[in-house]
C-alpha cells in the first residue's frame, strides 16, 4: 500500500525523523490558511499523487507570498499531472501540501528496503540527491552506497556512521544524521514498511539533516497490525479494477497487453505471463485467484479481466492442489455464460479433479480451447488472438 508524501512525513515525525512543517489542503482556501498558520516568507506548494517526478512536471512550486500560494494551489488542484512514473494517462491532483521553505545546502538520496537476497534491511545512500536513483544506478553506480542491517541485531551506531561518512558528512552533521537514521530504521521496522525513500535528503545551512521529501510503501499482509496506516489509503490513487479485486481477495495488477490471465499462485502467474511473451503475445494483467478459489471468485475474476477493453483473449491456467479443477471449471463456464464471452478462451487444468474439470468444459457447449500443458496453452491463446484480430 502506498501513501501520500504528507502522510509519510506525519508518520515519520512520530518516530523523531526531522521533517519540515507542513499542512495538507484540498482547496485553495485551505492552502492559504495553511500558509498563514506556517508563517513565511517562503512556502512550497506540492501536488500530492502516488508518483515521483512531480517537480519536473510542474507539481512543485516555490512561492514567496500568500497570494502565490493560492494561485499555485488553484492551478494544481484538479490538474492531470503526468510524470515519468504515472504513464501518459497521468493522475488527477486532489490535494496539495503546503510546506515551509527550507535553507538547502546539499541534496542527498536515502532509501531503506528489504534485500531479499540477504534477508537484511538495506540502506541505499547517494550524494546524488534529487535525481532518479535508477538513473544514478545506470550511469554512476559507484555513487550508491549500500549498508545492510541484520534485523536480529538491529541498527547499530556504526551503521549510521558508515552511511554518514559515505555521504561526506562531518562534525555535527554526523550526529544529526545518526539520530535521523536510527529514527528512520525504527519507523521502517515498526510500521512494517516495504520501502522508505527520502529524495532529497537535505543538509540545511545550519547543518541539520531533514527529509525534504518522503515516500513510503507498506506490506499489505501486515496492515492488520496497523489500522491507522491502513486508514491512510487513498482510493482515488488506486486503479478501480485493482480496488475491486482487493475487495474479493484477488491479486490483480493491470498491464499493457491484450491477453487476460487467470492463474492460481503468484509464481505460476508470473511464469504464465513470461511464456505468453515467449510465444509473441502480451499479458494484459497479473491475476492470482489464490488457493481457495471458488466458483463465485472465478466469476468475479472474469469480470475484472473483461473490464479492460484491450483484452482480446483469455488464458486460464490452473494447477489444482488445494483448489479443485472441477470447481474452477464450473466457475469458468458460469462466467462465460453470464458475460456472453466473445473473446477466445483457452483453459489448462492440471491436478486435483482435472478429468472432471475437463469434462465440465467439454460438455458446456461453449467455445473453450483446452490445452494440455503451459506451452500448448500459450501457443493456442496467442494464435487465437492473432486470428481474431
Amino acid at each position: 500500500m502506498n501513501i501520500h508524501e504528507h502522510q509519510a512525513k506525519e508518520l515519520l515525525a512520530r518516530f523523531g525523523v526531522a521533517v519540515p512543517r507542513g499542512r495538507a489542503a484540498f482547496t485553495a482556501d485551505e492552502a492559504v490558511a495553511a500558509a498563514k498558520e506556517l508563517g513565511g516568507p517562503v512556502w512550497v506548494v506540492k501536488a500530492q499523487i502516488h508518483a515521483g517526478g512531480r517537480g519536473k512536471a510542474g507539481g512543485v512550486k516555490v512561492v514567496k507570498s500568500v497570494d502565490d500560494v493560492a494561485a499555485a494551489a488553484k492551478k494544481m488542484l484538479g490538474m492531470n499531472l503526468v510524470t515519468h512514473q504515472t504513464g501518459p494517462q497521468g493522475r488527477i491532483v486532489k490535494r496539495v501540501y503546503i510546506e515551509e521553505g527550507c535553507d538547502i545546502k546539499r541534496e542527498l538520496y536515502l532509501g531503506v528496503l528489504l534485500d531479499r537476497q540477504t534477508s537484511r534491511i538495506t540502506f541505499m545512500a547517494s550524494t546524488e540527491g534529487g535525481m532518479d536513483i535508477e538513473e544514478v544506478a545506470a550511469k554512476t553506480p559507484e555513487k550508491i552506497v549500500r549498508v545492510a542491517v541484520d534485523p536480529a541485531a538491529g541498527m547499530q551506531p556504526f551503521h549510521a556512521r558508515r552511511i554518514a561518512f559515505a555521504l561526506g558528512l562531518e562534525g555535527d552533521q554526523v550526529k544529526s544524521a545518526t539520530k535521523f537514521l536510527h529514527a528512520l530504521y525504527r519507523a521502517y521496522t515498526e510500521l512494517d514498511a516495504s520501502l522508505l525513500e527520502i529524495n532529497p535528503l537535505v543538509i540545511t545551512g545550519k547543518g541539520e539533516v531533514i527529509a525534504l521529501d518522503a515516500k513510503m510503501n507498506f506490506d499489505d499482509n501486515a496492515l492488520y497490525r496497523h489500522k491507522d496506516v491502513e486508514a491512510l489509503a487513498d482510493e482515488n490513487e488506486i486503479d478501480p479494477t485493482e480496488l475491486e479485486a482487493g475487495k474479493h481477495n484477488l491479486n490483480y495488477v493491470k498491464l499493457d497487453g491484450n491477453i487476460g490471465c487467470m492463474v492460481n499462485g503468484a509464481g505460476l502467474a508470473m511464469a504464465t505471463m513470461d511464456i505468453i511473451k515467449l510465444y509473441g503475445g502480451e499479458p494484459a494483467n497479473f491475476l492470482d485467484v489464490g488457493g481457495g478459489a471458488t466458483k463465485e471468485r472465478v466469476t468475479v475474476a472474469f469480470k475484472l479481466i473483461l473490464t479492460d477493453k484491450n483484452v482480446k483473449g483469455i488464458l486460464v491456467n490452473i494447477f489444482g492442489g488445494i483448489v479443485r479443477c472441477d470447481v474452477i471449471a464450473e466457475g469458468v463456464v458460469a462466467a462465460a455464460r453470464e458475460l456472453a464471452l466473445k473473446v477466445p478462451l483457452v483453459v489448462r487444468l492440471v491436478g486435483t479433479n482435472m478429468e472432471q474439470g475437463k469434462k465440465i468444459l467439454a460438455e458446456s457447449g461453449l467455445k473453450i480451447l483446452a490445452a494440455d500443458d503451459l506451452a500448448d496453452a500459450a501457443g493456442k491463446v496467442v494464435k487465437a488472438v492473432k486470428e481474431a484480430a
